[in-house]
């Protein structure tokens, strides 16, 4: 039991509304130039077997050349080899350099060792002793002769090779063919821990430095890199091509995990030479000349200037380009003055793309330019802050958005996009705080598991709610950014008719340092309000202590006399009412739903006919929030009783719901011939036939089939507009049989927009027939059929079919050494795989698959841990609400 407010029993309204008296995002986050906190070293001798680095060094600038090699040597290979400086000060006194260095081949020196060091500026190097590589933390380490001397600066040089190879991270190889020729593209992904497999480097966020880089590249390519290119030449060697070498303007101060450098054959367009900022957009040849790049293009400008009149700060760089790669394992990266995304992220085909692609595109874009402040002007001290970066670059993506697109409700989207994604992880006793110790990340793998739901989406919903209680001027007001790594802290006088009930600080302390939400139980017939920590089982217990015993300050709204709280799901928390007020609330709805739109009412809070009561208006319903809303949570329903006999009751109850749907929006549309105007109603048009046809509403399957019987008998003329490709392929495969299936694979495979590519990806997962899901799976595995980067997303698809569940969890299991037991991916895909687990057979085999991985040395994996409890609430959630489920929906269907 939380602490309790009370309210006016006659008037029903909570006011815990505030005004000022903040310091905006002091929070806990403490921002680079601050003096770094030591955290304390696991070996006090040994330092090279600590995975963070010492404070005895502040990098100042790095001379880097690298020289990618675009064909395989003889060895069958592809390569780089490059040659590095870092320049660095003595801060404490030390005889012992440690740098970081992963899956680098060094050229040694005559003396034996793996780097050179001289003194800078007068200053004398001591001789080295002796060098190794230190490979479990990924360290070159130099130990010397003497101690180096405070105040003094140093120059260590390296020379070395690597392997360009095709794993998405550090320094890789992309390929993609064109015109039948194959192409090879060398680019990079540095965040979090990656530079380093590029090359030397102190690789840590908080160790800023200059880089003055140079690329050696054949001369029919194109190099890029973080700043303005300023000059090339071209050169001959010895029994090779001539090359060509780029030099690139010196980077801002930043951190390694920013770095970038591509060399490819693409091309670019460009803003006007008027322009304050030149902005590119790069991409392979034909999707340029395919105009994909133009929205891009447009968009970006536009929201650049948003932010810089959000920040009341200049974009500190001359150039902004952006380059579509076919191979990227993220959506995007945020590197300063060069960001790189996978091509469904930054291309658009208004011929080939859907509303909800030009929205991901958008909103994407948004995310990295937000960045190029928050995140690279200013940055996290240590990873374990992370979700203030990732979260404040979720939350305002949508206000540039919004900005750019102001017809689109961006602000509403959030909530279905970003909040109910939060709710669903953050529900589990195995979540984790937003702002973890720093002692508790320290080894790569715990640095990239922090790339998750609760940092992106929860970090995003607290940040609104955050700026909804403050107001979105007062928040704006406190962000200030400043020179360099500093993040100014501003104070806002209150306002003397409104008060805080404590200070940001500690209101927000209670949403950061401990995981999970309250729900808010409001009483109106005795005026009490109290909370409790939420969690999907309600019986089990978080897995971590909370100093805060669970308990959070939650800023509240309500109106009238029936009582609605959190109106827009403005608060990171859930709401439960007394039953009188449940019943006025359905009462509302069934009589004038136009007044209040009731979104995620299904959460697992109340009595699950209350919950279900309130879906009987929707058959009167045709704006899209309450629709996604409630197909969202509805979801889980198909999941949990996809095996029983309550499915075909409620798919018979749902059908009579979403009939009248689908045929408002046949009417509107001209017997589908014609797209909605607005936004949204483009979205629910997709959940009229997608939901439709779920449920077995008459005429959408064969509606599907139609379209898409007619695009296979004319492969180049597609019928189907692109905002209804997604359900029409999945529908037409899954009635259909191996011809509809070859098809559209043989579409996918040569489709030449990453979108549409994206959509039959999905589609084909959709089929009925096993043994065409299992060659599927099988096809995963290959990269000359589906790309490493799109891999994942297949296994996640046909697991989300119910003929498809078990291969895919058979094909995890199966495949486990190979995707590597303790990565986070791989914890992510267990999640995905075994969402719809429900059973004591499936617990028994996730509690085996545990031990089998623990066996293997592949430690504790946290998407397994919350696999095991997310089975074990669903478990508890069939057994309590079958029958009373099976039970109502008998009555309404009678």
């Amino acid at each position: 039991m939380g602490k309790v407010f009370y309210i006016s029993r006659r008037t029903g309204i909570v006011v815990i509304v505030a005004a000022a008296a903040v310091i905006i995002i002091a929070l806990t986050v403490v921002y680079a130039q601050k003096s770094r906190n030591e955290v304390k070293p696991v070996n006090d001798t040994e330092v090279w077997k600590n995975y963070r680095l010492p404070t005895s060094l502040a990098p100042v600038y790095y001379n880097v050349t690298l020289w990618p090699r675009l064909v395989m040597d003889a060895n069958g290979m592809y390569i780089f080899t490059g040659h590095s400086g870092a320049a660095f000060t003595c801060v404490n006194e030390t005889d012992l350099i440690l740098i970081h260095s992963n899956k680098l081949n060094f050229t040694l020196t005559r003396g034996g060792h793996h780097a050179m060091l001289r003194g800078l500026s007068g200053a004398k190097a001591p001789a080295i002793k002796k060098t190794w590589l230190e490979v479990e933390t990924q360290y070159l380490v130099v130990q010397l002769s003497e101690k180096l001397q405070v105040g003094s600066t140093y120059w260590l040089y390296t020379e070395f090779r690597g392997e360009l190879a095709d794993d998405l991270h550090g320094f890789y190889r992309s390929e993609y063919v064109e015109d039948g020729v194959k192409k090879v593209v060398a680019t990079t992904q540095m965040e979090p821990t990656d530079a380093r497999k590029a090359f030397p480097c102190f690789d840590e966020p908080a160790m800023k430095a200059v880089f003055h880089m140079t690329l050696i590249h054949p001369l029919d390519t194109v190099a890029l890199a973080n700043g303005m290119e300023t000059g090339s030449w071209t050169f001959l060697t010895i029994l090779v091509l001539p090359k060509k070498s780029t030099q690139f303007e010196p980077t801002e101060k930043m951190s390694t995990y920013l770095l970038a450098f591509v060399v490819s054959d693409f091309i670019s367009i460009k803003t006007p030479a008027e322009a304050k900022v030149l902005i590119r957009i790069y991409a392979r040849r034909k999707a340029i000349e395919a105009g994909q790049g133009e929205y891009a293009l447009n968009i970006t400008g536009r929201i650049l200037d948003f932010f810089q009149n959000y920040y009341n700060s200049k974009y500190p760089l001359r150039k902004s380009d952006q380059i579509a790669l076919p191979d990227f394992s993220a959506g995007a990266m945020e590197n300063w003055g060069l960001i790189t995304y996978r091509e469904a992220a930054l291309l658009y085909d208004p011929s080939m793309s859907s509303n909800g692609d030009k929205e991901a595109v958008s909103t994407v874009i948004s995310h990295e330019l937000a960045h190029m402040w928050f995140g690279n002007l200013v940055t996290m001290k240590w990873w374990n802050d992370l979700w203030l970066n990732e979260g404040f670059a979720t939350y305002v993506s949508y206000l540039g958005v919004n900005d750019a697109q102001p017809t689109w409700n961006m602000k509403d989207l959030m909530v279905l996009e970003e909040v109910h994604k939060a709710f669903a992880v953050d529900a589990l006793p195995y979540s984790h705080p937003l702002s973890s110790r720093e002692e508790e990340v320290n080894t790569p793998t715990q640095i990239n598991a922090l790339f998750n739901s609760i940092t992106y989406s929860k970090g995003a919903a607290v940040l609104r709610m955050l700026s909804g209680f403050l107001s979105e001027p007062v928040f704006v007001s406190g962000l200030s950014v400043g020179h360099f790594e500093t993040y100014t802290v501003n104070v806002v006088d209150s306002d003397p008719a409104v008060k805080l009930p404590a200070s940001v600080t500690e209101i927000m302390n209670r949403w950061i340092l401990q995981m999970g939400y309250p729900v808010v139980t409001i009483d109106t017939q005795t005026g009490r309000i109290s909370q409790k920590h939420f969690l999907l089982d309600s019986e089990s217990e978080p897995d971590r202590p909370s100093v805060y015993k669970y308990v959070c300050y939650t800023p509240m709204r309500t109106n009238s006399e029936w009582v609605l709280a959190n109106v827009n799901v403005s608060g990171f928390y859930r709401v439960n009412y007394d039953s009188q007020n449940w019943q006025r609330l359905i009462s509302q709805l069934t009589s004038d739903h136009s007044v209040i739109h009731l979104v995620m009412l299904l959460a697992k809070i109340i009595n699950i006919t209350v919950a279900l009561s309130a879906t009987r208006y929707l058959s009167e319903e045709r704006e899209y929030m309450p629709w996604g809303s409630t197909i969202k949570n509805l979801d889980y329903f198909f999941q949990m009783f996809h095996r029983t006999e309550v499915y075909g009751a409620m798919e018979e109850y749902l059908r009579g719901k979403v009939q009248p749907l689908f045929n408002y929006f046949k009417t509107i549309t001209a017997d589908w011939t014609e797209i909605p105007s607005s936004h949204t109603d483009q979205y629910n048009q997709v959940n009229a036939i997608s939901f439709g046809c779920r449920t077995g509403v008459e005429g959408c399957v064969n509606l599907t089939k139609t379209w898409y019987r007619q695009w296979m008998e004319n492969p180049d003329k597609n019928p189907i507009h692109p905002n209804l490709k997604m359900p029409v392929y999945c529908n037409a495969i899954a009635a259909g049989g191996v011809e509809e299936w070859e098809f559209g694979w043989k579409m996918y495979k040569n489709s030449s927009s990453a979108t549409e590519a994206d959509k039959l990806m999905y589609a084909l997962s959709c089929t009925k027939t096993p043994w065409l899901l299992k060659r599927y799976l099988d096809y995963a595995f290959d990269p000359d059929l589906i790309r490493k980067q799109d891999a994942p997303f297949v296994i996640v698809y046909i697991a989300n079919n119910v003929v498809g569940q078990s291969l895919a969890w058979d094909f995890i299991r199966e495949h486990v050494f190979e995707y590597g037991g303790s990565s986070p991916l791989f914890g992510r895909l267990i999640l995905s795989v075994t969402n719809r687990f429900s059973t004591e057979l499936e617990l028994n085999q996730l509690q085996q698959f545990k031990k089998e991985t623990a066996a293997a040395g592949f430690g504790s994996v946290l998407g397994l841990d919350q696999a095991i409890e997310t089975t074990k609430a669903n478990m508890k959630w069939v057994a309590e609400n079958k029958e009373q489920v099976m039970r109502w929906l008998s009555e309404e269907l009678a």
